[in-house]
């Protein structure tokens, strides 16, 4: 089989990632980085050289030039630029949230089911290490507890959304991923303090089975916190993303006991672009399709919305 030809569109900071990533794993993946492109061209051209490849300054002249792509812009424009390549035959790998609205993301998933092609959505932490170790410790969560708290000093913050769209749809889709039930009710409150969405933003989800789901985001502490904690009929899990972290404790007797779960360490980024590349080549069911960006974004509007009606 011919090696794949993939591209990154958007060469800002996760871009980078992307376009690094594709350009590690080219040798023994079975593909080529045939270009990047990003309309700042001093960007494009800088990425270009780095990884050894072609830079472009307009997505359309790499229509015909790519079997897969990784699209790396603001959120504004998924929709529009992934819709471009799908119609060109290519498969897409979109970064989250998937699109604007539900109504642009079914037509995205229209498009590939019709044409046979891989519609993947970025949502990262899937592919985090600690959440694969934890797995085979799951039964039937409870309640669920997830803060991520972003430093107010980041410089790459996400500004065309707020904090809901931008951090807590990682989280929306976990918990969506980990309970088995719709959700029948959304309590949400939110604050915007350096921009002009929410940048802080706490959420109850209580699902049809009755389990719970609280979950605060922020991007203006002055701290860096991303952890879960999954609360079970006899146990509990602590997760600690950015440490890759993990422990069970489990109920005996009186007392809790504590187990650290053993975690293979391996970065998300490079087996999330594996995972797309193994699906692209033989046209396997994305972990998180297009299907399931829809879902988390569809939680993550209600949210929203519910956000705009207590702040009116």
């Amino acid at each position: 089989m011919n090696k794949l030809r993939v591209g990154v569109i958007g060469t800002g900071h996760l871009g980078v990632f992307h376009a690094k990533m594709y350009s590690a794993i080219k040798r023994k993946g079975g593909i080529t980085l045939t270009g990047v492109c990003d309309v700042q061209e001093d960007l494009a051209k800088e990425v270009a050289k780095k990884y050894h490849t072609k830079y472009f300054t307009n997505y359309h002249d790499m229509l015909n030039k790519l079997d897969a792509v990784s699209i790396v812009v603001p959120t504004s424009l998924h929709y529009e630029i992934a819709k471009d390549f799908l119609e060109a035959g290519i498969h897409v790998l979109i970064e989250k949230p998937i699109t604007k609205t539900l109504e642009e993301a079914d037509e995205l998933i229209r498009i590939a089911e019709k044409k046979g092609l891989i519609l993947q959505v970025g949502h990262i932490e899937r592919f985090n290490s600690a959440i694969r170790a934890i797995e085979p410790y799951l039964e039937q969560p409870r309640f669920i507890e997830c803060q991520r708290l972003g430093s107010a000093k980041r410089k790459k913050h996400i500004k065309d959304v707020g904090v809901v769209l931008d951090l807590m749809i990682h989280d929306i889709d976990i918990i969506l991923s980990l309970v088995p039930s719709k959700v029948k009710d959304i309590e949400a409150f939110g604050q915007s303090t350096i921009s002009n969405h929410e940048d802080v933003a706490n959420v109850r989800l209580t699902f049809a089975n009755n389990t719970i789901a609280d979950i605060t985001a922020s991007r203006v502490t002055n701290e860096e916190v991303r952890k879960l904690r999954i609360f079970q009929e006899d146990s509990y899990i602590l997760l600690d993303y950015m440490h890759r972290e993990a422990f069970q404790f489990r109920k005996s007797d009186n007392y809790l006991i504590k187990k650290k779960i053993r975690i293979r360490k391996r970065d998300a980024l490079k087996v999330e672009l594996k995972s797309f590349i193994d699906c692209a080549k033989n046209k396997k069911k994305p972990l998180i399709s297009g299907i399931e960006g829809r879902q988390a974004l569809g939680v993550a509007l209600d949210i929203l919305d519910k956000i705009h009606m207590q702040t009116k």
